[in-house]
C-alpha cells in the first residue's frame, strides 16, 4: 500500500472532520473540544502553531492526525483517524511513524496523547512505538480519556 502523507490544505477540511466524526460517533460522542477543533481546524490547530497531516491513498484521503502545541517544545498527538474501509492496512502505523519522525526532525522534546481503554488496538500500536502510560491530570480535555501516554524524544 503506497500511502502519501501530506500537509493539510484547506480542501482537506471536510475530510479531516468526517474521518474524525466517524470514529468519535462509533465509539463515543462529539465533545465540546472536538467540536471546536473539527469545526475550525485551521484556526483551532494550525492557527495556534499546530499541524495537520493527511494520509492519501490513490489521491483519496484515508487518514489524518494533528499535532497541537501542548507545552514548550512538546506537542499533543491527536485527531488521528483512519477510514474504516482502509483499516487493517497499517495506515495508522504509517501515520504514527510519520508523526514521530516529524517531531524528531523538529527537535521536539516529547509527544503526548490521550486515548481510551475502549480502543485497545490503538493503545497497542502506541505502546509498540514507544509511548508510555503516564498519570492523568485532574481536568482532562476529554471525558472519554482514561489513558494518557507520552513519548520522550530528546
Amino acid at each position: 500500500m503506497s500511502l502519501k502523507i501530506i500537509p493539510f490544505q484547506p480542501e482537506h477540511t471536510s475530510h479531516f472532520k468526517d474521518l474524525n466524526l466517524a470514529w468519535l460517533e462509533k465509539y463515543f460522542y462529539v465533545e465540546p473540544k472536538d467540536a471546536l477543533l473539527l469545526g475550525d481546524c485551521e484556526n483551532a490547530i494550525i492557527g495556534i502553531g499546530g499541524y495537520i497531516f493527511m494520509g492519501e491513498y490513490e489521491n483519496t484521503p484515508v487518514g489524518c492526525f494533528s499535532l497541537i502545541p501542548y507545552k514548550e517544545n512538546h506537542y499533543e498527538l491527536g485527531k488521528m483517524a483512519v477510514d474504516s474501509n482502509y483499516q487493517g492496512l497499517k495506515i495508522g502505523q504509517q501515520l504514527l511513524a510519520f508523526a514521530i519522525d516529524f517531531a524528531k526532525k523538529n527537535n521536539w522534546d516529547a509527544l503526548t496523547l490521550y486515548s481510551s481503554t475502549k480502543l485497545p488496538t490503538a493503545l497497542h500500536i502506541y505502546r509498540k512505538f514507544g509511548f508510555k502510560d503516564v498519570a492523568l491530570e485532574k481536568d482532562l480535555p476529554y471525558a472519554r480519556s482514561d489513558v494518557k501516554m507520552e513519548l520522550i524524544l530528546g
